[in-house]
């Protein structure tokens, strides 16, 4: 399959991590999403109700995010997958990448962050 709906550098802010200050308030996250699913009907017919919302997916994804209040990266990218796979029977595959925008670390890197791809079984 070659059809992707691509969606770039979804802001929001949310409890994620282990340290003290991360469970204290919320942090800058950002989010790249990849929803693998045929929308050549769609195309062809110029049609939204024969692909995916990419809407829903966006609120979807701020609200598993900030209602989450997950401990690690990975539990977030995946449980996000889940729930994205699970809005439309037509996604074959969805990829999640999430950064943290300002890690608690001493070094001096850009972001941290974890990418996952869940496949439809």
């Amino acid at each position: 399959m070659s059809d992707v709906i691509e969606l770039r550098r979804l802001r929001c802010s949310a409890v994620v991590g282990v340290l003290a200050e991360e469970r204290d308030r919320p942090q800058p996250l950002e989010f790249d999403i990849d929803v693998e699913r045929p929308f050549v009907v769609a195309a062809l017919n110029d049609d939204v109700s024969e692909t995916t919302n990419y809407a829903e997916v966006l609120s979807l994804t701020a609200a598993v995010a900030v209602e989450g209040r997950f401990l690690l990266l990975e539990s977030l990218a995946y449980r996000v997958g889940r729930e994205i796979l699970a809005l439309d029977a037509e996604i074959q595959s969805v990829t999640v990448a999430v950064r943290k925008l300002r890690p608690p670390v001493r070094e001096d890197v850009a972001t941290v962050g974890v990418r996952c791809t869940l496949h439809r079984p």
